[in-house]
Formats: C-alpha cells, sequence, structure tokens
C-alpha cells in the first residue's frame, strides 16, 4: 500500500510518502514541504499548495491519501489555514479518485509512539525508527506527514474490515444475516 501523508497548513504542508503493509517494514519514497509565503494572498496560497500537491501525486501515485483531521484550536487564524490546506488534499485526491482518510492527531500519535499525547520530538524520532533513517525528516510538518502515512497502512485494514461489516449488515444481505445468526439456546439451532 502506497500512502501520501499530508500535513495541511498553509505556510508549510508537510507531505511524505509511504510504501508497505502492516506488519511488514517500511519504506520512506519521499518527504518534503510544499512552501507558501505568509504575505501572498490566500488565493494564490491555496493555488500553490494544490499545485504542490499535484506534483506528489503525480510523481508518487498512491493508492491512498491520509491527511491530518482538523480540530479546534485556540487560534482561529491557524485553523482555518490549516482547514483551508486540508481541504485542498481532499480535492486533489478527490479529483483523481484516490480514496481519503482523516486521522486525528492523537490517532497518529497513538499509532507511531504508542501514546495520543507524544511530543513533536517522540514523534520525529519513532518515525525515524520506523522508517530506518539517519535522522528525523525536517521541519516537524515533514515527519509529521510521514507519521500520517504510515498510520493509514497500520490501521486501514482493521477500519476497511469494520466499514465492510457496518455495510453488510446494513443492506441486510443474506451473507450479513447468516454472520449475525446465533445458536438458539434450548434447541440447537441457528434463528
Amino acid at each position: 500500500m502506497r500512502v501520501l501523508g499530508v500535513d495541511p497548513g498553509l505556510t508549510r504542508c508537510g507531505v511524505g510518502v509511504v510504501d508497505g503493509v502492516a506488519g511488514r517494514p517500511l519504506t520512506m519514497l519521499g518527504v518534503g514541504v510544499v512552501r507558501t509565503p505568509a504575505d501572498a494572498d490566500l488565493g494564490h496560497r491555496l493555488v500553490a499548495v494544490e499545485q504542490g500537491l499535484e506534483q506528489w501525486l503525480d510523481e508518487h501515485r498512491p493508492e491512498y491519501v491520509a491527511v491530518e483531521r482538523v480540530f479546534s484550536q485556540h487560534n482561529v487564524r491557524t485553523v482555518m489555514g490549516t482547514a483551508q490546506a486540508s481541504a485542498v488534499a481532499i480535492l486533489c485526491a478527490s479529483r483523481r479518485g484516490i480514496p481519503v482518510a482523516l486521522h486525528t492527531p492523537s490517532e497518529v500519535k497513538a499509532a507511531v509512539t504508542g501514546s495520543g499525547r507524544a511530543d513533536k520530538a517522540q514523534v520525529g524520532a519513532m518515525v525515524t525508527r520506523l522508517l530506518r533513517l539517519d535522522a528525523p525528516p525536517k521541519p516537524a510538518d515533514a515527519a509529521d506527514a510521514l507519521a500520517l502515512a504510515i498510520c493509514h497502512i497500520w490501521r486501514a485494514p482493521a477500519q476497511n474490515r469494520l466499514q465492510q461489516a457496518v455495510a453488510r449488515q446494513a443492506s441486510g444481505t443474506p451473507q450479513a444475516l447468516r454472520a449475525t445468526a446465533r445458536p438458539h439456546a434450548s434447541k440447537g439451532r441457528t434463528t
């Protein structure tokens, strides 16, 4: 599975591509940051983020895109820019038919470090170790993008199975009905 992780931001949008499957060694295929000047017009910044992400999608051809889920922060201006960059990433992937997964920062930290409260240094250290790198990727946005990709590779198989089970249950297919049938306690038959 090849995943492009995106740590959204207007000034620095972290990107990282990881290839692999859960339970096997992972390989980093690329890492970087799409940058925009803070003093540029918002529209131009969003176009620059789009163009940068399109280049990453063209070059690496990921099967999935994992984007950090935007959460409420104290600084409304920061959260707005993050949300706008996140929407650009989702749009770029969706336009190409690439499935997008959103992961919260605490999900990513827990998946990569074992603690949902890990700091940036701990995430960088674990990304370095898991991908067998010589040094942590810089800036932290780049390491966070790789952590998102790793998180998705590790969590996607279980999430997909859950989604399929819910879909089968909701559709009422015979397979779903058989899977949920329980032996009747007194007569030893299924209901």
